[in-house]
């Protein structure tokens, strides 16, 4: 679950600062497609954050906190 928590947040700051950068780049004129892929990356950004905040209140994995299962 750690691990899991770790790439969502990595994720979260690539799309946070993809966003920004294409809307910045649209700004200075490198095109119409920049604001859209901008707003699309800041909309995954906002998804993912909405779903990492859903993680918090998870103390374990699916398997109750047990690896390897039952025997």
């Amino acid at each position: 679950m750690t691990a899991h928590r770790i790439l969502i947040g990595t994720a979260i700051v690539f799309f946070a600062f993809y966003g920004l950068w294409e809307l910045a780049g649209a700004r200075a004129g490198r095109g119409p497609g920049g604001t859209l892929r901008g707003g699309l990356g800041l909309l995954v950004c906002a998804a993912l954050l909405v779903y990492f905040r859903t993680l918090a209140g998870r103390k374990t994995g699916a398997g109750g906190g047990s690896e390897g299962g039952d025997r």
